[in-house]
């Protein structure tokens, strides 16, 4: 993706800022929920009550819009194959990467989650890079994961399982990253997110109703307080985060947008810290700092490549993977 004239990068950097802080406190906030529901049954609730609320917030837009006489941008029903392909795949990697994470989150803390999660688009970044000088990154990412593994072989309370999901999540982080690239690109407006959200809710609704619970979902109807964390946690873990990705992939280069939200694995550890009273601890923070560097090298020197790569053969870069 190319920096292009209509990009606003100070309003982009806001958005990504939004997009980081929501999400990981939205997350917090979820584990709360965890021990009524079960994590899938509050990922798959999260993601169609945030399905609705941008749905109907794109819908009333178009109405208001319709009424001035502008342009409306053209709805689902009027998608071309190509748009519903990539809104489909959007949804379901959207839907495995949260069930999985979520499940993770319920076993271990959220900024051990992150960190670990995070290998996935560092990989990603690494494989399209192709440069042996990446090596050093890659090298420093290895080295936070041995320090995270020195961290368990000498702990008493690692989930090994609840690592498990946060590198499954890893997987599907990576291959969201590609795909929410491409839906921005080529479906104009929230439509395809609202859509992609409820595409994801429906394909681990199944698993999550066999999974036993401390009581069924819909018990929450019952009880205002639990209906509005309910509520609270598709607004600030799904409804917010991704609609800020979103405009910020519009308004920054993908290479940028990397480099920012690779802070995030420290954004959840504070998360953690202030709202779930989980401490990160020196050797977690230590792993962290090592991501978090891997992140920013192999990105910025991506970039630099690119734009060696550009100016020699006019070819345009290869798109830099984005972090969740």
């Amino acid at each position: 993706m190319q920096h292009t004239a209509h990009q606003r990068p100070a309003l982009g950097i806001m958005f990504v800022l939004m997009s980081c802080s929501s999400l990981q406190f939205g997350a917090a906030f979820a584990v709360t929920l965890f021990p009524l529901f079960g994590a899938l049954a509050v990922s798959v609730s999260r993601l169609a009550i945030a399905s609705i609320v941008v749905g109907s917030t794109v819908w009333l837009a178009a109405r208001w819009r319709a009424r001035r006489g502008d342009m409306m941008p053209p709805g689902p029903l009027s998608w071309s194959k190509e748009q519903w392909r990539a809104v489909v795949i959007f949804g379901l990697t959207f839907g495995m990467m949260n069930g999985f994470f979520y499940c993770a989150i319920d076993r271990i803390p959220i900024g051990l989650a992150v960190a670990v999660e995070f290998l996935g688009p560092l990989a990603l970044a690494s494989l399209l890079t192709r440069r042996m000088r990446d090596a050093v990154w890659v090298l420093c990412a290895l080295a936070g994961m041995l320090v995270l593994g020195y961290e368990a072989a000498v702990g008493r309370d690692t989930d090994y399982l609840g690592l498990t999901f946060a590198l499954i999540a890893g997987v599907f982080w990576a291959l969201y990253i590609r795909s929410s690239a491409k839906v921005g690109a080529l479906v104009p407006g929230a439509s395809g997110l609202a859509v992609a959200m409820l595409v994801g809710a429906a394909f681990i609704a199944p698993v999550a109703a066999v999974v036993p619970a401390s009581q069924p979902l819909w018990n929450a109807a019952q009880d205002p307080v639990l209906l509005l964390m309910i509520f609270g946690t598709a607004m600030f873990a799904s409804v917010i985060p991704y609609s800020a990705e979103l405009m910020a992939l519009r308004n920054l280069p993908q290479q940028v947008f990397s480099v920012l939200m690779s802070m995030e694995p420290a954004i959840a550890a504070i998360a953690g810290w202030a709202l779930l009273n989980q401490e990160t601890g020196p050797i977690r923070w230590v792993a962290i700092f090592l991501l978090m560097t891997a992140s920013v090298g192999i990105t910025l020197t991506t970039t630099k490549g690119n734009s060696h790569k550009q100016k020699d053969d006019g070819e345009d870069p290869v798109p830099m993977p984005l972090p969740e």
